[in-house]
Order: C-alpha cells, then sequence, then structure tokens
C-alpha cells in the first residue's frame, strides 16, 4: 500500500483522516508540531516538526507517495491576528510544497473562497475572499494548478472526529448543541444566511476515495446548504427546552453561500453519509457526560488559542 504522509496530522480534520486511511491499510505517517495537543499516542509513525523545517520535512518527502496537506491557521478570526503570519503559513508554505514534492498531493482548502453571494456556487463560480484566511487558501489553490494534486474547497465542518483529537468548539453546528446542552439557550445573528455544511468524518471519506486516483483540480465538498436560523430550530428538536434568541445586529462574520457538490458527484461518486442530526447528538454526548472538563477552554477554540500563543511569544 502506499505511504501517505499527514502533515497535520493532529488536527481536527487530521485525526479522522489518520484513522481513516490507517484503517484502511495505508502506510499512514503524521506530521505535526501539536499546536492544540500536548501528546500523540495514536498508534501510528509520528515525526514532531513545524512546517517551517524545510530539511526535515524534505526527509518525509522522500518518503511519501501522497502527502495530505492539512497544516494552516484555520479561521477568519485566527488568521487575523497575525496576517504575516498566516501568509507564512497558509500560502508561503504551499509555494514551497509545490516547489519540492512531485508526488500526489490532497489539499485542503475551504467554501470561504465564495464569500457573500446569493447563487449556488460551482467550481467555476466567482471568488470573493473576504478575509485573510480565505484569501491565503485561494492563492496557495493556485500554487497546486499545475500539480498531482486534487483540492477540495470544504464546506464548514461539524461533529466529532475521532476519539482522540481536540474537537472545535468555535463551528455553528457545534456551539449551538453546546449552549444548548449547557445554557438551554441560542443566541442566533440574523439567522438568514446559508451555510453548506459537512461532517469532519466524510471529509476523511472524501481524501481516501482519491488518495488512488488521477483527479486533478479544485472540488466543493458538503452535504447541505442550511439557513442558520433553520439549523437553530433543527438543533432545538435535540433540546426542547432551549431558547432560540434572534438579534438582528449585524454579526462580523457577512459570509453567506449556497455551494454545489455535483462535480465530486459526478467524478468520484461524492456520497456523504453522516447526517447534522448525528454531529449534535456527538456534542450532546460528550456534554451530557462530561467527557470534556471544559468546553470554554480556549484550546477548543482557534481564534481565542491563538490569541493566547501569540501574547505569550
Amino acid at each position: 500500500m502506499k505511504n501517505v504522509l499527514i502533515v497535520g496530522g493532529c488536527g481536527y480534520i487530521g485525526g479522522a483522516i489518520t484513522d481513516h486511511l490507517s484503517g484502511m491499510g495505508y502506510n499512514v505517517r503524521v506530521y505535526d508540531s501539536l499546536v492544540y495537543e500536548e501528546v500523540f499516542f495514536k498508534p501510528v509513525d509520528f515525526v514532531y516538526g513545524d512546517i517551517r523545517e524545510h530539511n526535515k520535512l524534505k526527509e518525509q518527502f522522500e518518503w511519501a507517495d501522497t502527502v495530505v496537506w492539512l497544516a494552516a491557521i484555520v479561521g477568519d478570526g485566527a488568521c487575523a491576528l497575525n496576517p504575516d503570519l498566516t501568509y507564512e503559513i497558509n500560502q508561503n508554505s504551499v509555494k514551497w510544497l509545490s516547489e519540492n514534492f512531485d508526488g500526489r498531493i490532497v489539499f485542503m482548502s475551504t467554501c470561504s473562497v465564495y464569500g457573500a453571494q446569493n447563487d449556488v456556487l460551482n467550481e467555476q463560480s466567482p471568488v470573493n475572499p473576504l478575509s485573510v484566511y480565505a484569501s491565503t487558501k485561494y492563492e496557495a489553490e493556485q500554487y497546486l494548478k499545475d500539480k498531482n494534486a486534487i483540492i477540495f474547497r470544504l464546506g464548514t465542518l461539524f461533529g466529532k472526529g475521532d476519539n482522540y483529537s481536540r474537537i472545535r468548539m468555535d463551528l455553528v453546528v457545534n456551539i449551538l448543541a453546546v449552549r444548548s446542552a449547557l445554557e438551554n439557550k441560542m443566541r442566533v445573528f440574523g439567522g438568514d444566511q446559508f451555510r453548506p455544511l459537512l461532517h469532519v468524518r466524510d471529509v476523511a471519506k472524501g481524501v481516501a476515495q482519491n488518495i488512488d486516483t488521477e483527479h486533478t483540480g479544485v472540488y466543493n465538498l458538503h452535504r447541505q446548504n442550511v439557513r442558520i436560523i433553520d439549523l437553530a430550530y433543527q438543533v432545538r428538536n435535540h433540546f426542547p427546552d432551549c431558547e432560540i434568541e434572534v438579534t438582528d445586529t449585524h454579526f462580523q462574520d457577512t459570509r453567506n453561500y449556497r455551494v454545489s457538490s455535483d462535480k465530486a458527484i459526478n467524478t468520484f461518486g461524492w456520497d456523504p453519509t453522516v447526517t447534522i442530526d448525528t454531529g449534535i447528538e456527538e456534542l450532546k454526548e460528550l456534554i451530557t457526560t462530561r467527557r470534556i472538563k471544559d468546553v470554554y477552554n480556549n484550546r477548543f477554540n482557534n481564534a481565542a488559542f491563538m490569541r493566547q500563543v501569540l501574547s505569550i511569544g
């Protein structure tokens, strides 16, 4: 089986991908700097390193047939804290990857590159990145155009990826479920904006489908487009006593977009299977059984944690 190097394999997406590919029999090696984790005990090969340690990473490239590139500062808020660092990590590192690895590349981008638009968007639709995060991801895509690379523009993720890696509590489905479980109240800003939602384990499925294919280029990946207010009511179905508070206050997140994943469906049979209700129940189980001691810990929020890291250098 092929050797697969997962760069950033200890993160929210990386945990699910590592488990999925290991279970399929691939030779998996994780390369990660453990930004959000203190330890890594999964029974797979592991190399501790920063993506800016080029000599160390080149050694791993010599071993790998495929590189799954997940390393990034993720989210509008986290990226805005230090734009220069974001350019270095999200954009310049991918340029270096394109110049130093000639094997198969699987790269994670984001549907945030579309910004605020009213149409249902496909891969040929104009982009309108509204943040440093979105713009650096879009520019990174350009470096991979002439490579053996498949690029996934991911929808807004939700749910639990695996039984080890840090879960994110700054994603809309997850945070609404947590607020409902702990406070019996959800606050929705506006509510008419759409998000293309996608369970994190379905990302792993999409990656696994394309380790051995020759498909290249950009593909949207999502399960369904949902209005935030409709999502709130869906979450309340799992917490009947929960109150929904809707405010017209202009929120800083102006993204509003729906996408089509028809290209992925027609090309490699994209078929996401994990429902929003399943994701909500996963969060409900984590909270009600107290498997997470402090869900409001900065560790579970990308922007809050990056602010903490940058403040201490």
